[in-house]
């Protein structure tokens, strides 16, 4: 019971309101330049509750060579702020490959809360079919599993990533949303939902904030292919 459950000594300054909600959404901002011309820009994105109050903000922080000629394998780091402006989690991606023929590697993520103060990973585990993931605590105990479906198109409907306790109980889903024909073929803009137990750990709900942008990355970056990657990566 201890990684996974609410202990309210352990809530990082700045996320307590996460103890009082069982889901968020994830919306990436359109940026009108990488609309019209294609090229990269930071990713922003506007995090809120179910009820569409925005809570947190996101920007990505890296250079633009790095954007452009790396891509959605791209290294990064992003900050995440509350409504004051100021940094509550922060992100940490390395440059990682992607190909299922090599297991080694593979994607991971550090989650910082606050920054300075890492409370948790996401890494990619190894399969050549499905996109796979396990969510780690500070001490590097896997806590739980998220799995994807075998082929991650985003067409006419939403695409599931399901989040799953250490016995495989179901206790949650990342969801990207289908955000309509034009939006999804012409921008590489997302939206996302999460949903986790309103009891869960305040820092794995953080984490789990973080496997939203390091799967918006791997599987839907891409301008122009409708959000369409199949998780034979390569």
């Amino acid at each position: 019971m201890s990684q996974l459950y609410s202990n309210p000594a352990a809530v990082p300054p700045a996320l307590e309101y996460l103890t009082q909600i069982d889901q968020i959404l994830v919306h990436q901002k359109i940026e009108l330049l990488e609309a019209i011309i294609g090229f990269e820009t930071n990713n922003q994105y506007e995090i809120k509750n179910s009820m569409g109050q925005k809570i947190f903000h996101a920007k990505e922080n890296t250079d633009c060579c790095t954007r452009n000629i790396c891509g959605p394998l791209r290294s990064f780091e992003l900050q995440i702020k509350d409504n004051f402006d100021q940094e509550v989690i922060h992100l940490i991606r390395p440059y990682r490959c992607t190909s299922c023929c090599f297991p080694c590697c593979l994607q991971e993520m550090e989650v910082q809360a606050p920054p300075g103060n890492t409370i948790g990973y996401i890494k990619q585990d190894w399969h050549i079919f499905k996109p796979k993931f396990s969510i780690y605590d500070m001490s590097k105990t896997k806590v739980l599993s998220i799995e994807g479906p075998l082929c991650a198109i985003s067409c006419c409907g939403d695409v599931d990533f399901d989040i799953t306790s250490k016995d495989g109980h179901s206790v949650g889903r990342i969801s990207k949303q289908w955000t309509g024909f034009i939006k999804e073929t012409l921008t590489d803009t997302d939206n996302f939902g999460i949903n986790f137990p309103m009891d869960l750990d305040v820092r794995m709900k953080a984490v789990l904030l973080g496997a939203c942008f390091l799967i918006d990355f791997m599987f839907f970056e891409q301008t122009g292919d409708s959000g369409q990657r199949c998780s034979v990566f390569g």
